[in-house]
Formats: structure tokens, sequence, C-alpha cells
């Protein structure tokens, strides 16, 4: 097939990869191929520093000691080319259509033949880093989420992650494409705890709200006692001030009230004559109005201070019960003053305020009636949302378990028998007296619904005939759970859209004599949806690559340098050559290495 039909299906593919003083690497370009493309080079020359430059190019984490010494940075960069409308150039355009409008809106002025993107990233010596998609700055989580849409990296000990149960969950999901329906339980799940939590943080609590509520009621009921009202204080005071010098307010004002009206001699009295007086000369002389108006207003005013004095006198007392009184009153009510740190507007404001609360507080049977029936609805829904994950799993087990023993049987497994298994995880009961029981029945439900599930999923074995089968950690070598992990990824590939797929030694454990299946498996990947990369020791793998890149160390004025060449022709004999046992000189190795690519061709 041609490359621009095989990148037609591929909808992307990674066509250059350049990097520059990336530990040993110093500058290094690498235009890859469509279909199956293989790295090879003895131990310890860089194959899996292309795997790094790789995964820092995806937007993983760095780390600083990858700068090549005495450089200020490395860099990497990596080149797609996209085509066609569907697949992963649909996932990608949809992603810079939200994140990177301008990107869109470049490509789509252009032929969708000629379509580029160009992710690159910049670790600094420091280990600080920098990421760019077609030239412009993102943030590196940008970079990864936009990278995980064209390439894929399985590393060399990925095979070990097969054991544990979370990976495989993982991997049914991915192969059921259960994505919507695990996304549905995880909201589910996160809606049932948090309801679970405010009732059990509500249960916490109630010891706290019980003794909240007493000392509420004590101060409503001493408030309420206190009978207070707004201007008593200054009242009081000015009571208390009157009562403990009657005496001396009236030798004192009993005189000046006598000598404000009495006989002819008072205040009064001389006033009403001399307004008399003018009275009967104002209307001749213009001058003396002024005068006899504020004489008039002045007679006003020193009868009403008369009046008030009277009365003032009449009603003094010299009481010392009343003082007494008084005085008890008054210190009750400062005492509440002191004690609350408020005056009596204040203290009949907090008075309404404890009352409002007192309100609010007797409705906590009520709360808690709506907490209990909130985390009921909440833990139906997850049930519901983990039943449907658990159903979509079961349906799919029959499916995968024939897709991988089909593969298997073409990876020397022919009579392995492989199942999978979907039971629910029990969770175990929390019996403690140190916890509440609402806490208890978070923690179980915590323990039962999973991120992943309210499953147990085990991939079970049976590699021989007679044997029953049992969970892979106990019965899979290193080898067979290679040969698994690359019979589920190939079942799996045809129902993703990732174009890239990185293999870093995924042949790791598989003896010479499965070389070939191996590298079939991984060529049908390559001639599917994928391009494939794939980092091997195997030369079977890499005869039938489409394209072979070689890694090598070279040494030179003190320095020492990764280099990778692509190769063709006698080179690539050589190679192949040199994998089986270093026969690169051996004419019977060179033959086996001509009979390899052979075969391949064909």
């Amino acid at each position: 097939m041609q490359a621009r039909g095989v990148l037609a299906i591929l909808g992307a593919m990674l066509t250059e990869l350049a990097i520059s003083n990336l530990a040993l690497f110093e500058q290094a370009t690498l235009s890859f191929g469509p279909d199956l493309n293989a790295i090879t080079g003895e131990t310890g020359a860089g194959k899996s520093l292309l795997v790094d430059a790789l995964e820092l190019l995806l937007g993983e984490r760095p780390r600083a000691s990858l700068v090549r010494k005495g450089a200020k940075e490395a860099r990497v960069e990596g080149r797609f080319v996209l085509a066609g409308e569907g697949g992963a150039a649909q996932a990608i355009a949809a992603w810079c259509a939200e994140h990177l409008p301008a990107v869109a809106e470049a490509w789509s002025e252009s032929a969708a033949a000629e379509r580029e993107l160009i992710l690159s990233r910049a670790l600094s010596a420091e280990g600080r880093s920098k990421a760019w998609i077609d030239q412009r700055p993102v943030t590196a989580r940008a970079l990864r989420e936009l990278a995980a849409l064209l390439v894929e990296v399985h590393g060399q000990n990925e095979h070990q992650r097969l054991f544990e149960s979370a990976e495989q969950a993982q991997l049914l999901d991915a192969f059921g494409q259960h994505a919507a329906k695990l996304a549905a339980y995880r909201v589910a799940r996160g809606s049932a705890l948090e309801a679970l939590r405010a009732a059990a943080e509500f249960e916490a609590r109630a010891r706290e709200r019980r003794d909240r509520l007493d000392l509420l009621r004590f101060q409503q009921r001493e408030l309420a006692e206190a009978q207070l009202a707004p201007d008593e204080h200054e009242a009081l005071l000015s009571e208390r001030e009157t009562l403990r010098h009657a005496a001396q307010l009236a030798e004192d004002l009993a005189p000046i009230a006598a000598g404000l009206e009495g006989d002819e001699t008072a205040a009064l009295s001389v006033l009403a004559r001399a307004e008399r007086v003018l009275e009967r000369w104002e209307s001749r002389i213009a001058r003396l109005a002024g005068p006899a108006e504020e004489l008039r207003a002045a007679r006003g005013h020193l009868e009403e201070a008369a009046r008030e004095l009277g009365r003032f006198c009449e009603g003094l007392e010299v009481s010392p019960a009343r003082l007494e009184e008084v005085e008890a009153r008054l210190y009750a009510v400062e005492r509440l003053e002191k004690k609350y740190q408020l005056d009596v507007a204040g203290l009949l404001a907090h008075a309404a305020a404890v009352a409002a609360e007192l309100e609010r507080a007797e409705r906590v049977a009520e709360d808690r009636s709506l907490l209990a029936q909130a985390a009921d609805a909440a833990r139906a829904e997850l049930e519901r949302a983990a039943a449907a994950l658990t159903s979509a799993r079961r349906a799919q087990r029959s499916r995968l378990q024939k897709e991988v023993e089909r593969r298997l049987a073409g990876l020397g497994l022919e009579r392995a028998r492989f199942s999978v298994q979907v039971e629910p995880r029990m969770a175990t009961a929390v019996d403690s007296p140190n916890v509440a029981a609402e806490r208890a029945q978070l923690l179980a439900l915590e323990r039962r619904f999973a991120q992943d599930g309210a499953d147990q999923v085990e991939f079970l074995l049976a590699a021989n005939p007679g044997e029953d089968v049992q969970p892979l950690r106990h019965v899979a070598s290193g080898g067979e759970a290679s040969r698994i992990l690359l019979a589920l990824r190939t079942a799996l590939a045809l129902r993703q859209a990732i174009p890239t797929l990185v293999f870093d030694e995924i042949d790791s454990g598989v003896g010479g004599r499965l070389g070939p299946a191996v590298g079939a498996h991984l060529r049908e990947l390559a001639r599917t949806q994928h391009q494939v990369l794939c980092v091997t020791h195997l030369p079977a793998i890499a005869a039938l690559a489409d394209h072979h890149f070689r890694v090598e160390k070279r040494s030179a004025a003190g320095r020492t340098r990764t280099e990778v060449v692509e190769l063709d022709g006698e080179a690539r004999i050589a190679e192949v050559a040199d994998m089986i046992a270093g026969g690169r000189a051996q004419p019977t190795a060179r033959a086996e290495a001509r009979r390899l690519l052979g075969l391949a061709e064909k």
C-alpha cells in the first residue's frame, strides 16, 4: 500500500523525530514511515533514550539528568502529518478547535492532504521545561492531552502491570469501549461519597450540636428572664443618682423653685409686670416691640422650667428600699453586659439571633431525614451505574477471550485457554467501636465501589491442556505475560483511534523461536490502522519491519555520542546477522539474515 493510502487509514502519522542534546544524543533526526518501524542496537547504545525522547514529547514529567552534559537544554520535536476527516484526524482537529483555534483556522485554509502538526518540548539543565504546539507556547498539560491522541507508549515492564486487577479492568474497558459507562459510574460514585460524607459529618457533629443547643437554650432563658428594655441602663443610672442625693437636691432646688414663682418678688411676677408695661408702649414705640417679644419668650421658658423643677421637687423621695432595688437591677444588667461583652442594644439583638438559631436547630430531625434521603438516592444511582458497567464488562468477556485465544495461538500458545472473570468486589466490614455507623458505611462503600468499578476483574490462563485456569499472576511466566499483553494490545488496537503505537521491548522474555510469530502480530497491527514503532532485540521482528533503524554509540574527542541511522541493503543484512548471536562476520548468520528478510518481503 502506498504511503498516502496508509496515512489516510491512520488519520495521522509521526513522520519525523528530531532530538538535540538529550543524554547521549547530540543531534539525531529519524524519519519514520507507515506500518512497522523497528529500532535495534546493542544493549546500552541508547534505544530506550528514543522512548525517553518520545515520552518527553508526550508531556511526561522530565528528568533534568536527560540534558546532555555541557548543554543548556535538551530539545525534542515531533512532526506529524494528518490526512482525512475521520478517526484520529477528526479527534485532533476537534481538540485544536477547542484549545488552539489559531491552529484549526490555519488548517482550514490548507488542503486536507497538507496538514502538519509539530509538537516541541525543551528541558533546561535546571529541570525547567517548555512546550509548544505548532510553535505556539502551551502548558505541559495541554501538550500531554493532545499527544495522547497521537501516540501511545508501551514500556518494557508493562507486562508486570498486567498482573494487577486494575490494569486488567482497564484493558477490558478499552476493548469494550466502556468509557461512557465508566465516566457515568465515576460521577455517581463521587455523588454517593459526597452524600455519605455529609451524613457522616452530620452525625459526627451531633454531640457538638447538642452542646450548642444547651448553650442557646440557657442564653435564651437568661436573657428572657432579664426582661431588658432598650434605654433601661441609662434610666437606671439617672434614677440611682437621684435617689442617692435626694435630700441634697431638695435642699438646693426648693429655694430656686420658690424664687421663680410665688410672691410678688418672685422672678415670674417681676417679668409679668415688666411685660404689661412694655405691652402699653410697644404699639407706640417700634423699638420696644423686639424687647417685648424677647421678654414674653423668656417668661414662657421660665414658666416651663419652674413647672419642671416643681414636679421634680415634688417627686423627690429619700427611699433606701427603692435605691436598693435600682442598685440590684443595675448590677443584673451590667453583669449581662460584661458577660456577653455587649451593651443592652447588643443583648437584645443577640437574644433575637439566639431565637432564630434555635428555630433552625429544631429542624435538625428534618435535616437528618433529608441527608439520609439524599444519601440513599445517591447510593441507588451508584448501584445502577455500577450494575450497568458490570453488565457491559460481562457482555464483552467471551469476545475478548476469543480474540486473545486466537492471537495466542499464533504466538506459540495454541492450546492455551484464556478467560476473563468479573466478580463483585467484596467490601470488608468496618467493625470498630471507635468508628461511628455512618463513617463505617462510608468506608465500606469506598472499598466496595472503587475508582474503576464495583468489580474484581481477573484474567485467567491455562497455558497447557489439562490444567485449570488460574489468575495470571500465579501461572504466567514473563514470556507468557509478554505474549498475552501483545495479544491483548493487538485485539485492542482494532478498537482504538490512536494512530502511533510505540513498543519498548515488548518481546522481552520471548525466545527466538517465537520471534517470527511476535513479529507477525506486530506487522498485522501495523497493517490495520496503526503506525508501529518497536524497540526490539529479536532478529525476526527486525527483519519483518518496513523501516529499520540502528542505534549505536560512537566516541570521538573524549565524548560519546549516540547516533541513529536507517538501514537498507547490505547494512540491514549485517545488522540482522549481528542480532543472530553477533554473527555479522559469519556466512551462516548472514545467510539466515537474508532468509529472514526474504521471508518478510514475501
